[in-house]
């Protein structure tokens, strides 16, 4: 177990610092704080060793510095592809349907709406669905059953195939 006072008087005594030189690499304040933070955390995982390191700060200094460079390379490379390719076709809104379907689902218990998702939405078999769930077949069966019917009711359904469709 890291010795935890050690490394929260190494956290309170370099993070200033450490913040302050990812944050003149970036040029932008929160990917300076996610960058430090996360090697923060690298450092805490890896504190019996890194605790034994004659400048820990340097260790945890050259962290953050190549996560924030590998963010940063990574930003480029998703606008070059951006350019390349140019916007993506942009997504039409839900449908009315959907948003009904969404919201009756939203309001049926936990079991028959993954039952339902799984079964119809993915299109597993019942004895995947049963798989997945780990329930029993008749009770998966049961729960598709059940979650037909209360979805015909809340949506006003008088044949249940159009349940299935949506």
């Amino acid at each position: 177990m890291p010795d935890v006072e050690e490394f929260d008087e190494f956290y309170r005594g370099s993070r200033q610092r450490l913040l302050g030189f990812v944050y003149a690499l970036t040029g932008n304040l929160s990917e300076a704080q996610d960058a430090v933070q996360e090697a923060y955390i690298r450092a805490w995982q890896r504190w019996p060793t890194v605790g034994g390191y004659d400048d820990p700060e340097a260790w945890t200094r050259v962290v953050a510095s190549r996560i924030a460079v590998s963010r940063w390379r990574s930003l480029r490379s998703r606008a070059r592809a951006y350019l390349r390719h140019g916007p993506t076709d942009p997504v039409p809104p839900p449908s009315t349907d959907t948003v009904a379907v969404v919201t009756a689902l939203r309001q049926l218990p936990e079991e028959q709406r993954v039952a339902l998702a799984l079964y119809y939405l993915l299109g597993m078999p019942v004895a995947e669905v049963a798989r997945e769930t780990a329930a029993p077949v008749g009770t998966v069966k049961a729960r598709l059953h059940r979650g037909r019917s209360a979805l015909a009711d809340l949506l006003a359904v008088s044949d249940l195939e159009e349940v299935a469709d949506a």
